[in-house]
């Protein structure tokens, strides 16, 4: 349970992500060279009350399944800010560093999945192999096919958007069976989404040059922003009754 305080302080930590992600987008003026409206340093004070919210709930989460859930969580978060700050002075240095995240967040699922009993293996390994299938038609079309798709980074690419596309197949199987990590699968698919928009901007431009001037600039903030911050909440409604198994 988390207490009256936390509680406020997770209220507020939310309104200051909201106000400083989407505020920015809708009341800053387009920027160049990307017409982007968010500055850089407020989506990553954002990401940050991201980060401190993810700890503050690993705090408050003490027994069974729900503690070991929302540490991997926290962790998971904590490598997906690192990747913020690598993203700006390394493309491949974020990629590592969100990796690691992801990993931290897929063990957390599977974990939870088996202690909680949504642990299906047909329902789990159903979704996952969808959405490899999706991650491998996404990176074809955003990557392989750009003028970029043969670089050595594009083919890097690959199975780097086969991890992110696993986090949304464990999502996703957990959701099927709970409902109330519909949240969290929505997360995993937005995040993949996120990346997807970056390897667009990167491989394949004309593709990028088509996304709506409004949104262009901000679309990855837009995306990844509520992607970590669904991915966090997710650990105020795992069990926290029994022991993980």
């Amino acid at each position: 349970m988390l207490s009256k305080v936390r509680r406020a302080v997770l209220g507020g930590l939310s309104l200051l992500w909201g106000g400083l992600l989407f505020g920015s987008y809708a009341t800053q003026p387009p920027s160049e060279p990307f017409g982007n409206r968010i500055p850089k340093a407020l989506a990553l004070c954002s990401s940050a009350a991201v980060l401190v919210s993810a700890w503050l709930i690993r705090g408050a989460r003490r027994t069974g399944p729900a503690a070991d859930y929302s540490h991997q969580i926290a962790k998971g978060m904590t490598w997906g800010f690192v990747g913020d700050l690598s993203m700006l002075v390394s493309v491949p240095l974020g990629m590592v560093t969100f990796g690691i995240g992801h990993i931290e967040y897929v063990l957390g699922m599977l974990r939870l999945a088996k202690a909680e009993g949504l642990d299906s293996k047909l329902i789990r390994l159903g979704a996952w192999a969808t959405w490899l299938g999706v991650g491998v038609t996404a990176w074809y079309i955003v990557v392989r096919s750009g003028p970029k798709g043969d670089s050595a980074l594009a083919w890097i690419a690959l199975p780097y958007t086969l991890l992110l596309a696993s986090t949304a197949g464990v999502a996703t199987g957990l959701a099927l069976q709970g409902a109330r990590y519909l949240p969290l699968a929505l997360g995993s698919v937005l995040f993949l989404l996120s990346d997807l928009v970056i390897a667009m901007r990167m491989f394949h431009p004309d593709l990028f040059a088509q996304i709506p001037d409004s949104i262009r600039g901000d679309l990855v903030w837009l995306t990844y922003g509520p992607a970590q911050a669904l991915i966090v909440s997710s650990a105020l409604v795992a069990s926290d009754k029994g022991e993980p198994r």
